[in-house]
């Protein structure tokens, strides 16, 4: 196969596909360019590793520095493990394309993308989503593809709002909402967004400009697999023959169903065990006797057999479902019972405590400086988050003894998502100008940590007296389909079965207001905008009900922060008064943070961030800075310090680097013989500007501002 290149206009830049060149030795390549970004995508097909279950996809996204001309920051200078963007981006590229392989392909799948070029506006995640696509598309894989994937924005102009296809990343900052959106001619089965309380139908109609995009790529996909394309290779399905399936139905079905109908958890888990272990054990022994070919020929039917197992476990599951029984027994709108506190902890800044069902989240708030901002530097230009939460899952929160690790994929992507969803709430800096920090440990888990993440970390906030724009909940829809696809049921508040047995996992936060968090994984073919539209319906009512029950705990944010919160107030300064604040080398603003024990922060327009841990050191701080930065008017009256005598007279401080001299004739009403007979160095007095001459020299008097406190006296 030669050199072949297809292109076409996507939202005012042109896409551009290109395969035949580079990595000919990997099952397929494609090098995707949109604007003055470039990924390369490589695909490998291998034979499946003997014992394998499961389907070992793995992908890979990487964020080269140098493709935007820069160094990787730090000691070392060589990338190493991957940033949370990197690994994002990576889990948004898997969700769409896992669920189009058939069942029982086990062959190893491998895709690498890797960002060449990046020109700081057109960012290459979105790009990355579709190249894999691409090069799965052109490879011998039974993918049931192309999916493409697409960015939404929406910009406020003066004709109102306009949704923007693949926004470049300074359109994004001034967008209301953040959608990936990936799908296929059938629908779409993934979508991520972030968005600012949007009401549902102003989302609709951005997933609905996003399907538009997504056609237009699958056009230029088709065309290069139409070039460029292989004929598709199944290979060989680990499918369960009929003869040990319909034996396992014989067997199990009828005790299975009444197992699956136990209501506890784990009672009814520890029945289904019970019962597939019987099935091996007395049908499908593993025969340690006999050649070599007698044992693996019981090992593989044994294995068999599991599959079989967990099919009708899963068969049984739909059914009882599409009847109206949940494994719980609750109706298919029904809520778990909920339960929240807030104030758990006596030392952290905010805490709360959230239980829906058998999920439990417990969730800190820590309130911090802005020394305390999270640093991002990757391809597009340095930047600061001061919102971050970070969620934990530990093995005993599923009963599980597991070897404790940092953070996976998942946790990285569960937090990210309930970070997105609170952040249409949190407060813009010039409001609430702390740093936060949640941090979700979920206990117990049976469905929908993240969502537990978002209610928790709602409350969480609200105890710490974050004046958070609304209270903010979280629920997850699933839906369950017949065999011919024409019955299906939607279940609000879905537990791990019903999301393991079921069709997709559709996550929605928001307020009353409106959506700010939106995350779909799809295990079906596709959902189409109709569908997505009843499913937001259903959880915006699920939504209302959890917020209702969210503000009995706690209905509304405090109205002071933590006492053992930093205290931190704003000022701002005339620029042209930083320097003198910050004094030659530092020595101005170090004295004044070390005398009060404060961190003062200044920025280049003038704003000042005080922060200490009592009101005191701060009030001081902030007299003596806008004293420092203050334009020395006539008039103005101040408590200084004597920092110099002469014979004609004393200078006195009036703020760090001002200062003014008082005459000797003016130190007191009478006559004065000497400047010792009234002041001497380090005392303190109330002084008057009089003048301020051209050269900024300044004059005080005492004497006038006793003559000020008279006429004040007399007055009253």
């Amino acid at each position: 196969m030669g050199y072949i290149k297809v292109e076409r206009e996507i939202a005012g830049r042109k896409l551009t596909l290109e395969t035949g060149r580079v990595a000919k030795l990997a099952s397929s390549c494609v090098m995707a360019t949109y604007g003055g970004s470039t990924v390369l995508a490589t695909v490998v097909r291998a034979d499946p590793r003997p014992g394998l279950d499961f389907f070992p996809m793995q992908v890979d996204y990487r964020e080269r520095t140098a493709a935007a001309g820069k160094f990787p920051g730090g000691f070392r200078k060589r990338e190493g493990a991957p940033n949370e963007k990197e690994i994002l981006t990576m889990r948004m590229i898997d969700r769409p394309i896992r669920p189009l392989f058939p069942d029982g392909f086990f062959d190893e799948i491998q895709i690498q993308c890797w960002v060449m070029s990046h020109d700081t506006e057109n960012d290459t995640d979105v790009l990355a989503g579709t190249a894999a696509s691409a090069a799965l598309a052109l490879s011998d894989a039974p993918f049931d593809g192309p999916i493409a994937t697409v960015r939404v924005g929406r910009i406020h102009t003066d004709d109102g709002p306009v949704c923007v296809i693949n926004p470049t990343v300074s359109q994004l900052e001034y967008s209301d909402i953040d959608l990936v959106l990936s799908g296929h001619r059938d629908g779409m089965n993934m979508i991520e967004i972030g968005s600012a309380q949007l009401p549902e139908d102003e989302v609709i109609e951005a997933i609905d400009a996003g399907f538009g995009a997504i056609n237009e790529t699958l056009d230029l996909i088709d065309e290069l697999v139409k070039k460029a394309g292989v004929e598709k290779r199944v290979g060989n399905l680990n499918v369960p023959g009929e003869d040990i399936a319909a034996q396992v139905r014989k067997v199990c079905e009828k005790d299975l169903t009444k197992a699956r109908q136990i209501e506890g958890k784990d009672e009814r888990s520890e029945r289904v065990s019970e019962l597939r272990d019987a099935l091996l054990e007395k049908h499908f022994p593993e025969k340690s006797d006999g050649t070599y070919g007698e044992w693996k020929e019981s090992v593989d039917r044994r294995g068999a057999a599991k599959e079989s197992f967990r099919s009708l476990e899963k068969k049984i599951t739909r059914k009882l479902i599409l009847e109206g029984m949940r494994a719980d027994r609750r109706g298919p709108d029904e809520i778990r019972a909920i339960e929240g506190q807030v104030g758990l902890f006596d030392r952290t800044h905010g805490s709360a405590f959230f239980q829906r069902g058998e999920t439990q989240a417990i969730v800190s708030c820590t309130l911090g400086t802005g020394r305390d901002e999270q640093i991002v530097d990757g391809l597009t230009p340095e930047y600061s988050k001061k919102f971050m939460l970070h969620y934990n899952f530990p093995p005993f929160c599923v009963g599980e003894a597991r070897r404790i690790m940092g953070p996976g994929r998942r946790e990285i992507g569960h937090g990210a998502l309930a970070e997105r969803s609170l952040l249409g709430v949190i407060p813009g800096p010039e409001d609430f100008p702390y740093t936060i920090r949640l941090i979700s440990d979920i206990t117990e888990s049976n469905g929908s940590s993240s969502m537990a993440s978002v209610c928790g970390g709602c409350l969480a906030l609200m105890d710490a007296g974050v004046p958070i724009l609304g209270t903010c909940a979280g629920i997850s829809v699933g839906r369950v389909t017949d065999d011919a696809g024409g019955n299906k049921v939607y279940i609000t508040d879905i537990i791990g079965e019903e999301d393991f047995f079921g069709d997709m996992d559709f996550k929605v936060s928001g307020t009353r207001e409106g959506v700010t968090g939106v995350q779909l994984d799809l295990k079906a073919r596709g959902l189409m905008l109709d569908e997505i539209a009843h499913i937001f319906d259903l959880a915006l009512d699920a939504r209302l009900r959890i917020i209702d029950t969210m503000e009995s705990v706690i209905p509304e944010p405090r109205e002071k922060i933590s006492p053992f919160a930093p205290r931190l107030e704003k000022l701002f300064i005339d620029p042209e008064k930083i320097g003198k604040l910050i004094g030659p080398g530092g020595k101005t603003i170090r004295a004044i943070q070390e005398r009060w024990g404060v961190v003062i922060e200044v920025e280049d327009d003038g704003s000042v961030r005080i922060s200490a841990q009592d009101q005191n050191s701060i009030e001081g701080a902030r007299g003596e800075v806008e004293a420092l930065a203050a334009e020395i008017k006539v008039g103005t009256v101040y408590k200084g310090k004597v920092v110099s005598t002469k014979d004609f007279g004393a200078f006195i401080e009036l703020a760090p680097g001002t200062d003014g001299m008082c005459h000797i004739s003016e130190l007191s009403e009478g006559y004065v013989d000497k400047v010792a007979d009234i002041v001497k160095i380090g005392d303190e007095m109330m002084v008057k500007v009089i003048n301020v001459d051209d050269q900024g020299r300044i004059k005080l008097s005492h004497k006038a501002y006793l003559k000020d406190a008279e006429k004040a006296d007399a007055a009253v």
